[in-house]
């Protein structure tokens, strides 16, 4: 998995202008099933893939908390929100909250979240490939490639299916 992860970033830079320039026709004319194919592209992929193999997103970047998942999290760990801010949080240039440091605070070594249960919807959501309207992500999902196997494998799997 190591030698994957590694090898991202070169993969998914070969493949940006063949990722754009299909993003760009899919989002003019997406297909009737797309959201269908998405889910079920997700689901094949993550049979296969299993996240704590990898935890790559978790050690490179950081999720955006919403003001829920701060509630939420803090309430987890019985701190007042503010206190939970400002113990792990930072407000990033777009005025998001964002944590002060990746890899992620609550990552442990064995790959396991140590909030699963309560962790941010960027979280629980991520690589985002199984949500409706994907054509509407596009520059995340190329964003996303670089970072998680399973999203490159997915947006080829996809390329390969609706370009034939």
């Amino acid at each position: 998995m190591e030698d994957i992860i590694a090898g991202l970033p070169k993969l998914a830079k070969d493949k940006q202008n063949e990722n754009k320039k299909f993003f760009a026709k899919l989002k003019k004319k997406p297909p009737k099933n797309l959201d269908y194919l998405m889910q079920d592209l997700h689901a094949e992929e993550f049979e296969r893939t299993d996240c704590l193999e990898c935890a790559n997103c978790c050690k490179t970047t950081g999720p955006l908390f919403t003001n829920a998942d701060v509630e939420r999290i803090a309430k987890y760990f019985r701190l007042k929100p503010q206190q939970f801010i400002t113990q792990y949080l930072r407000v990033d240039e777009e005025n998001d909250y964002v944590l002060q440091q990746v890899p992620c605070t609550f990552l442990g070594t064995d790959n396991y979240c140590s909030i699963y249960d309560v962790r941010p919807k960027a979280c629980r959501e991520f690589p985002h490939t199984d949500r409706k309207k994907f054509q509407q992500i596009s520059n995340l999902t190329i964003k996303n490639v670089a970072i998680c196997p399973a999203a490159y494998n997915i947006v080829e799997a996809m390329k390969s299916k609706l370009n034939k």
